[in-house]
């Protein structure tokens, strides 16, 4: 009897057991009918691509081509011209003007006719809006901004002026120093955007506000100008060509102070050299005293003038001339020594000789100087 109820239990056990395991199964199935179900019913529809805003605060504005942006530039002054270094130091203002619709406001409402933001802390901190940024492309380590402004009219139109201090890298040409002219170039260019985005217009211009403050010793500014123009800025900021724009300053030296101070004195000397044609033949060697007094004269001029002179590796007009100088007075010596010789087998020869040196001497050393001139502004 005992054995019959155990054999009941076990049974009833398994039965429910059987009965939990195909509840859930047939719970699976329905599930997975419906979910099914449900994927079929809906549409084979593909997602939605993100949507791009057309415009942001931060972002420049939206144009049918490249934003124009008028640049000016008001040189101030010129703190010197390293001719070694090919540098020169300006002081300038740059202002740069563009439209920004987004950026527009009704006065009325404001209660202002333009907003002004003054300083690094109300330009870098309170305004929120987009700006052209300009960095000096040929900068030589040395491009300090000390002051700015931003003016923003109610038709969005703004105007961003700043107070640059740069030292800029020029490409000197000395071949023709102390009378050379050249040419210094500040090339600005929009950082951060191509030329299709953002460029400089046609109208940008360059002025001098002040003369005196623009003069160098031994300079003088001529004209400056601006033109505009791209620059490859693909390998340095992984964008396009970018829009550049030029100020080119024409400065001239004053030749005056090197005329005065090498030209005439050495020319001097190289003629009072001369006067060993005039001087007893036999008497060599008070000759080769003179002309070894103006050689030690022409060396020490080279050695004084090294911290005068531009030590570039170009020979300029400078250069030759020395050279020259002191070539014709090492001539001398080697004259007197050939006149000695041949006084030996007579006189007549050697008198020869001097009488033909006391004009071809002065020919050849200002026939040589109008070559150097002529190859230096015709030729380099």
């Amino acid at each position: 009897m005992a054995n019959d109820i155990e054999t009941k239990a076990q049974q009833r056990t398994i039965w429910i057991t059987a009965n939990r395991w195909l509840s859930g199964l047939v719970s699976v199935a329905f599930v997975a009918i419906g979910c099914g179900q449900l994927a079929a019913a809906e549409p084979d529809v593909a997602p939605p691509e993100p949507t791009v805003a057309q415009w942001h605060p931060l972002n420049p504005p939206v144009a049918d081509g490249p934003v124009s942006v008028h640049a000016t530039f008001d040189l101030l002054s010129i703190s010197g011209i390293n001719d070694e270094a090919e540098q020169v130091g300006i002081s300038g203002v740059l202002t740069l003007v563009w439209k920004n619709a987004n950026q527009s406001f009704d006065p009325a409402q404001e209660g202002i006719r333009e907003k002004v933001f003054s300083g690094d802390f109300q330009f870098y901190e309170v305004y929120s809006g987009w700006y052209p940024q300009v960095t000096l492309a040929n900068t030589a380590g040395e491009y300090d901004t000390s002051a700015v402004v931003l003016r923003v009219q109610p038709d969005g139109t703004s105007t961003l002026s700043q107070a640059i201090d740069a030292v800029a890298k020029v490409d000197l040409n000395m071949r023709r120093f102390p009378f050379d002219r050249q040419r210094l170039e500040l090339v600005f260019r929009i950082f951060g955007f191509d030329s299709s985005v953002i460029a400089f217009d046609d109208t940008s211009s360059a002025a001098s506000t002040n003369g005196s403050f623009t003069k160098v010793p031994q300079w003088s500014l001529r004209k400056i100008h601006a033109s505009m123009g791209t620059l490859d800025a693909s390998e340095s900021i992984g964008v396009g060509p970018a829009s550049s724009f030029v100020v080119a300053i024409d400065v001239k030296r004053e030749p005056l102070f090197m005329v005065r101070l090498v030209v005439v004195p050495l020319s001097l000397i190289v003629m009072l050299s001369w006067s060993v044609f005039w001087m007893d033949r036999s008497s060599v060697g008070d000759r080769v005293n003179v002309s070894f007094v103006g050689i030690l004269t022409a060396v020490a001029y080279q050695i004084t003038l090294v911290g005068i002179v531009p030590n570039v590796s170009s020979v300029t007009m400078m250069n030759a001339f020395l050279n020259l100088s002191l070539l014709i007075m090492c001539a001398t010596v080697v004259v007197s020594l050939y006149v000695n010789t041949v006084d030996r087998h007579g006189p007549i020869r050697g008198d020869r000789i001097d009488r033909r040196c006391r004009w071809l001497f002065p020919l050849s050393y200002i026939a040589l100087n109008a070559v150097i001139l002529i190859l230096a502004f015709f030729f380099f």
